[in-house]
């Protein structure tokens, strides 16, 4: 009878450990406050949560964990399970995605965004590049095509963007610079301030950052139709830990991501028609650039940022007029079909 109660109190023990093995708790490093750039991770961990009956949880932090320009280092040594980070901030670190923040990409809407993100981030060059970090490339988060905040007299030619100093990251930056513009990559949480010191005279952002990073409640105009390019932040997970998932938290995981991709697309679009009725709250002007202005623009920035981006990465060993391509042709055929 003893041993019979032995037998009794291991299997009991067992199965509290193997149900307290099945739980899985993430913690999630991205940066600011929660808003449309960060609604579909916030969409991912109900999701995930729902499909798993609370066992497979993810904490997501605003600034808790890490600073943004350090997320994917941290996702590299392990010091949180998923992360959010932008390719402009160490584009060293992740070269391969930096061709979809090339300017004047032709890219007209969130969708055609999320279609050719897709594409690149499934290319084995952007998987092995990724993997030297630790980390495997899970969802991107898609953005508008940029456009200017700025006090004072409109930035509205070509003329007026000599000499503007601009916050505009990676491919963006340099197609202001190719225009004589003066870029500086502060990080989206300092924007304001640079702005608000002088440091900067316009900002370069998606509509969502323009209101969550305060930009606009600087802005005397914004450029409606510039449209010279966005940025590109995937979403990534420490490879160990998505490996050490069970195979049912994988596919509840694997599985939401388009779900969480869809929702974002949704809540972006509301965000996208009541952006008129925001800035004539807030008072700030809407410019329209002439087409001859941003023909011009594109001339000297598209084809020669493109050309050097394509001859750096085949320098590098990367297949730079592969990826290139690749967009292209996932470009025209989302264009095709919407």
């Amino acid at each position: 009878m003893k041993l019979g109660w032995k037998t009794v109190v291991m299997t009991a023990l067992a199965a509290s450990f193997a149900t307290e093995s099945v739980a899985e708790e993430w913690n999630v490093s991205v940066w600011g406050k929660r808003r449309a750039f960060t609604e579909h991770i916030e969409k991912l961990a109900e999701l995930v949560s729902e499909k798993t009956g609370g066992e497979f949880t993810m904490n997501v932090s605003y600034g808790g964990l890490s600073k943004n320009k350090e997320n994917l280092d941290g996702i590299s040594i392990g010091a949180f399970e998923m992360a959010q980070f932008c390719a402009g901030y160490h584009r060293d670190k992740n070269r391969v995605v930096t061709v979809l923040e090339l300017p004047f990409l032709g890219v007209e809407n969130l969708e055609q965004e999320v279609a050719v993100s897709k594409a690149v981030y499934a290319h084995p060059a952007a998987t092995e590049e990724m993997a030297q970090w630790n980390a495997k490339l899970l969802m991107t988060s898609p953005m508008p095509q940029y456009n200017l905040v700025g006090t004072g007299e409109p930035r509205d030619t070509l003329a007026k963007f000599d000499g503007m100093r601009v916050r505009a990251t990676g491919g963006l930056g340099k197609a202001f610079a190719a225009v004589g513009g003066v870029p500086t990559s502060v990080t989206a949480t300092e924007a304001y301030q640079a702005m608000e010191g002088g440091l900067v005279d316009t900002v370069a952002f998606a509509q969502h950052a323009h209101l969550s990073f305060g930009t606009i409640n600087q802005a005397d105009w914004w450029t409606a139709n510039l449209n010279p390019g966005t940025v590109n932040c995937p979403v990534v997970v420490n490879i160990d830990a998505y490996e050490g998932l069970s195979d049912a938290h994988r596919a509840a995981l694997d599985s939401s991501v388009d779900e969480a991709l869809d929702h974002y697309l949704a809540n972006y679009g509301e965000l996208l028609k009541k952006w008129d009725s925001v800035l004539a709250e807030k008072g700030v002007a809407k410019v329209e650039i002439a087409e001859s202005e941003i023909a011009a623009f594109r001339a000297k920035a598209a084809d020669p940022i493109r050309d050097a981006w394509i001859k750096d990465m085949e320098a590098q060993g990367l297949p730079g007029q592969e990826l290139y391509d690749l967009v292209v042709k996932t470009l025209a055929d989302a264009k095709a079909t919407n």
